[in-house]
């Protein structure tokens, strides 16, 4: 029982802790952030589109040593 107590009273410093150390964070401004998001929605699309021309690729290939 008191180790729940002693947990419970932690439990503001390790709020005050947290408050600290997101005050050290250096943030993205949202220019960043957006060039961030365009690129990873681009490289996605990139590799969806080589990753499917593989796939399709493979399944004609293996067809057609199949028949």
């Amino acid at each position: 029982m008191l180790k729940i107590i002693a947990w419970f009273k932690r439990i503001p410093v390790f709020l005050r802790e947290v408050k600290d150390e997101l005050k050290k964070v250096n943030w993205s401004s949202r220019k960043e952030l957006t060039g961030a998001a365009i690129i990873v929605v681009v490289v996605s699309a990139v590799l969806t589109v080589y990753i499917a021309i593989i796939d399709m690729g493979l399944s004609k290939g293996l067809q057609t040593f199949i028949k």
